[in-house]
């Protein structure tokens, strides 16, 4: 009985914290104190030309960064005197620090494993914690989350909590599952409505335009130094590159276990090209990914470059800009791939003929202004339908090796020619 007592009172106080860091507790308390402080001042409709500081939030993965970097490029070019900060997640803030398009880099960080309520007064308290140290100061005229998706990263608090009286995102970022309908719309004065299939990189353009700016580039591009240039150069040099020698760099884990291809088909793929063309083959990735690699590694016997978990993310940009050509998973090395030009073959779970809004679908995120060719399955595998929607890897496994080969030799075979 005590036991089952015990059990409800933690379900209430559950409830109860999560109740008081929802957007509607927060919105309520938090209007009256920023206009107490001066920051909801009244004004016409945000535009650009009006804007003199803004805020935006990125906090979701490593593809996402990368692939916002247009949008970092042309609002800069938009607001060439304006102060703009830039939120990410703390894994990314290397890759983000030496962006030259925004003033300042903050990191927000919204993984924490604790019980339902708690996890999110916790966040509640680091996103007051970053806003009181931070954001106020700036006095923000804009402040703009540029996901289109569901907000499974809490942007939309550190945008309101930032006190810019003028704050935007796509409806997207306002609905979710477990608050209701538009519960999250409190959070935002504008939202973007945009329901057709676009790429991910367009659609923070498309930001720029709704707010009366004009874009004029479109591609990728992350922010290497000399350093990590230099970094890697001698890798490369260290493991016996000769000129005429193809590098190929494999990008074999993704965050979302659905999205991985099999490591012994990797290994397969790297026989042959290793037979084939002599290739030095380099793998990129992160920590988590350390185990994959160390097998991969293993099955061909050690004859190529494990750079897994031993680089940052501008030295994993620069190996990349290196390499003759990428292949791999829908993943964070795919994309910091294109944007430094270098020609994909991506890999992808999402079926042939599946929705192109579907969150594995290319179409959204496939790789960007770079010469590329997705492999994918001819059809879901039951009881997936519009787009891979299992927890392991699943819809992915019709992807044979010899698909993959193809897509390879052809890509190959353009870019050793030209």
């Amino acid at each position: 009985m005590l036991r089952r007592l015990a059990a409800g009172g933690a379900r209430f106080v559950e409830r109860r914290l999560k109740r008081l860091a929802s957007p509607q507790s927060v919105t309520r308390v938090g209007e009256p104190l920023f206009s107490l402080f001066g920051l909801r001042p009244k004004g016409p409709a945000v535009n650009l030309a009006h804007v003199k500081s803004v805020l935006v939030v990125r906090v979701d993965e490593i593809g996402d960064l990368v692939l916002t970097s247009p949008f970092l490029r042309e609002l800069r070019r938009n607001l060439p005197g304006a102060w703009i900060t830039l939120v990410v997640k703390p894994s990314n803030r290397n890759l983000a620090k030496t962006c030259v398009y925004v003033d300042e880099v903050l990191t927000y960080d919204w993984e924490f494993d604790g019980r339902a309520g708690v996890h999110e007064m916790r966040l509640l308290a680091r996103g007051m914690a970053l806003a009181s140290k931070y954001l106020w100061r700036h006095r923000f005229d804009l402040a703009i989350a540029p996901r289109w998706g569901p907000d499974d990263h809490n942007a939309g608090l550190i945008v309101y909590l930032s006190g810019a009286p003028r704050r935007l995102a796509y409806e997207g970022m306002a609905c979710d599952v477990e608050c209701g309908a538009h519960e999250h719309s409190r959070l935002y004065t504008q939202l973007l409505s945009d329901r057709g299939p676009r790429h991910e990189a367009e659609r923070g353009l498309d930001i720029i335009e709704s707010l009366g700016g004009t874009v004029r580039d479109e591609r990728l591009e992350i922010w290497t130094g000399p350093d990590d240039e230099a970094y890697a150069e001698k890798l490369l040099a260290d493991h016996g590159r000769s000129n005429g020698t193809p590098v190929v760099s494999f990008g074999i884990a993704a965050r979302s276990p659905r999205r991985i291809w099999p490591v012994e088909r990797f290994a397969a793929l790297g026989r042959w090209l290793l037979e084939e063309y002599d290739a030095r083959i380099i793998l990129i990735g992160g920590e988590r990914d350390i185990a994959l690699a160390g097998e991969l590694t293993r099955r061909l016997e050690g004859r190529i470059i494990n750079s897994v978990g031993q680089t940052t993310l501008r030295q994993a940009g620069a190996l990349l800009r290196r390499c003759t050509l990428h292949v791999g998973n829908n993943s964070g090395p795919l994309h910091l791939a294109a944007a430094v030009g270098v020609p994909v073959v991506e890999i992808s779970c999402h079926p042939l003929h599946g929705s192109d809004l579907h969150p594995t679908s290319p179409a959204r995120f496939g790789p960007w202004s770079v010469p590329h060719t997705t492999v994918q399955p001819s059809a879901p595998f039951a009881p997936c339908k519009d787009g891979c929607d299992a927890d392991r890897p699943h819809c992915i496994l019709g992807v044979e090796v010899a698909h993959v080969r193809e897509a390879v030799e052809l890509r190959l075979s353009k870019t050793l020619t030209v």
